[in-house]
């Protein structure tokens, strides 16, 4: 998710304020507690500004709720999945509810009275003392705290990106060189594709001759026997058209004299 979303933006405001609000309320414990003599201006700054900071916490919490219903109501637009939008819900639950507990910690009547109680005591021993100095240290350190706090979740964060970063470059490199082989072995059988279209080319080449040979040999064949065949036809009419002249030539007996009568021609 991009750190630009505004919920992100008023989220790290609200943490801001609520750590605040939380050192607040632990000087405020520690006042109420306090056995030795207590400023009343010091506990009535720390319950005051208690109450404004947890006021404004829930000002903010109300619009980023606002916004995750808007969200909710039009998720074809903002395309947000159900997991991010639980946890954004869950995130201003968690956060009011311990805003909630500092305010009933607040109106208890047992604070209540035991607020009253330091205020008479402190008006009965007046002390020109202001321990506000002490109250502003304790909370530079409770900032400074959360800031620690969150540079080292920060620096969490940019390790587990250099992790993924990693796998990242890793997958890719191992797809990059199984890229490389498959395109060896395109080439490869490239190459194959183009020896075996040659010889399929020589090899059609080849059939072509032989079959105009084929042709050529059947047709002399043909020729061959069909010469032969008018010849030795032509022969055979002739011998058989001489033996027949011969038969009709011969001399025709008349009476008993034997001499010849005539010879008949076709």
């Amino acid at each position: 998710m991009s750190t630009e979303d505004p919920f992100f933006v008023v989220k790290g405001e609200v943490q801001k304020a609520l750590s605040r609000a939380r050192a607040l309320f632990d000087r405020w414990e520690e006042l109420l507690q306090d056995g030795s003599q207590v400023s009343r201006d010091e506990l009535d700054w720390s319950a005051n500004e208690l109450r404004n900071c947890l006021r404004a916490i829930d000002w903010d919490l109300e619009d980023l709720s606002e916004t995750i219903s808007i969200v909710e109501s039009n998720p074809g637009k903002f395309r947000l999945a159900d997991d991010e939008l639980r946890e954004r819900r869950g995130f201003v639950e968690r956060t009011r509810s311990s805003v909630q507990e500092m305010k009933d910690q607040l109106s208890s009547p047992s604070a209540v009275a035991q607020a009253e109680k330091k205020n008479r005591e402190a008006l009965l021993t007046p002390s020109g003392q202001d321990k506000s100095t002490g109250l502003e240290a304790h909370l530079v350190s409770a900032n400074s705290r959360y800031i620690q706090e969150q540079q080292e979740q920060q620096q969490l964060i940019v390790e587990e990106q250099d992790e993924q970063l990693e796998l990242v470059s890793g997958s890719i490199r191992v797809l990059k060189d199984m890229s490389g082989r498959i395109g060896n072995e395109l080439d490869e059988q490239a190459v194959m594709l183009g020896d075996f279209g040659d010889e399929m080319d020589q090899t059609s080449s080849r059939m072509d001759s032989v079959l105009k040979k084929l042709e050529k040999v059947s047709h002399m064949t043909s020729s061959e026997y069909t010469h032969t065949h008018t010849r030795a036809h032509a022969h055979t009419h002739t011998h058989a058209r001489g033996l027949l002249i011969g038969v009709l030539c011969r001399p025709l007996q008349v009476g008993g004299s034997g001499a010849p009568s005539a010879c008949w021609s076709p």
